[in-house]
């Protein structure tokens, strides 16, 4: 009987006939060698239909928790299934520490890394950065192991679910830390224009946050290791008290604010993982473009911001650093990230994102793979170097085509 599963927001239904829940690697490589075409759920935290399949779906949900530190402390394997929450965990009663996380706690870790998701700061790549080693179950039942000396590695760690099923990852760990989070209101489109680089760079992460209702920045979050002192940010208020991303929603649900001192995996995420952010009515949309383009990006979504703003719940505004992922949006360029949080209405959210598109495309825009996009496919292989690398590695991995669906088919072309 077909299990009907949907993301996490809702405006996808999986057309999986059936759904497997592996119990363990062995499991996980006998579904793999009899399927005809499977894909990998995640925490179905994506947006479009990366994940879907008409074959069958995988999860690895159930999969034995696996965080086994190295003798040397810096570096950490861990289980296909982890989310990051559960993750943080264990590394901090160990007095260790990935180097960044995602505003939520809640998505896996290898989806995140699969799709190139991130949090923010100059200084640091995105999650994928942290992976040295991977193990991945091919189309043919084998398990394979990559790690950074092998030539493959770049393009797989990136890898859209494209190349199997990655039943482990070994991520670099740095010593934990502790860091405050400050909350500044209303930050002046003037200091916006003038002062951008220092703003995002006045912190270990800083986000801005903006509904696009005027040329201010509604809320700059910062998250820093040093205390900040008392008074305006930039021209921008201290807050007067906790603040959600999104105004009107619960302030409970975000980590502790007012630069109180804490572990740095209750600061780095904007979310507490014992609570659900949202009830997940909202789609998300989200481009890269390099660093030096900022103010040109932000100065482009100005002049199409009253259209924006009316489908827009809150728009967040990050820095992450290059790196030399085949498929990583921060492929040999820093980058500035420009997230919409949109209102849970496809039909009138669609014609926004192609404004969008069309006033970013000027300034190379590459979108993340797990939202909402409608940039053609030729565009963004376009958008990538080692795009055709890519596309051979996946007919060298998967020569049959198990792990492809409809839309990978579309963009490997």
């Amino acid at each position: 009987m077909r299990e009907h599963l949907t993301n996490w927001a809702g405006n996808i239904v999986f057309g999986a006939e059936r759904v497997h829940r592996p119990r363990s690697v062995d499991e996980v490589r006998d579904i793999v060698a009899a399927a005809g075409r499977l894909r990998v759920l995640g925490s179905g935290h994506s947006f479009n239909r990366l994940a879907d399949t008409d074959g069958d779906l995988l999860s690895l949900a159930d999969l034995p928790r696996v965080v086994e530190v190295a003798p040397d402390r810096a570096s950490v394997r861990v289980d296909g299934g982890i989310r990051y929450g559960e993750l943080a965990a264990r590394l901090a009663a160990e007095g260790l520490a990935v180097h960044n996380m995602a505003s939520l706690p809640h998505i896996s870790v290898v989806g995140a890394v699969a799709t190139a998701t991130h949090g923010s700061g100059v200084r640091h790549g995105n999650l994928a950065t942290t992976v040295s080693g991977i193990e991945m179950v091919r189309a043919d039942g084998e398990l394979v192991t990559l790690t950074r000396a092998d030539a493959d590695f770049p393009g797989a760690v990136v890898g859209l679910g494209a190349l199997g099923v990655v039943t482990a990852l070994t991520l670099d760990v740095v010593p934990a830390f502790d860091l405050r989070q400050y909350v500044y209101d209303d930050l002046p489109a003037a200091a916006v224009r003038d002062e951008l680089d220092e703003i995002l760079a006045d912190g270990y992460s800083v986000s801005l946050f903006t509904r696009w209702t005027s040329p201010d920045v509604d809320m700059v979050w910062l998250k820093r290791l040093d205390p900040l002192p008392a008074g305006d940010f930039h021209g921008a208020r201290p807050a007067d008290g906790p603040r959600h991303p999104v105004p009107g929603m619960p302030t409970e649900n975000c980590t502790e604010q007012g630069g109180v001192p804490g572990p740095w995996h209750t600061r780095l995420p904007h979310f507490r993982m014992e609570f659900t952010p949202s009830s997940g009515e909202e789609l998300q949309s989200e481009w890269h473009v390099p660093r030096e383009q900022a103010g040109a990006a932000i100065e482009a979504v100005n002049r199409v911001r009253e259209r924006v703003a009316a489908v827009v719940q809150v728009c967040e505004i990050r820095t992450i650093a290059a790196d030399d992922l085949w498929l990583s949006p921060n492929f040999q360029q820093d980058s500035l990230a420009l997230h919409f949080t949109w209102i849970a209405d496809t039909e009138a959210v669609l014609p926004v994102v192609a404004d969008l598109e069309e006033a970013l495309a000027p300034l190379g825009a590459r979108p993340h793979w797990g939202k909402i996009f409608t940039t053609d496919p030729a565009a963004l292989r376009d958008a990538y170097p080692r795009f055709a690398d890519f596309a051979g590695l996946v007919r060298r991995y998967d020569p049959a085509g198990t792990f492809r669906n409809a839309w990978l088919d579309e963009l490997l072309g």
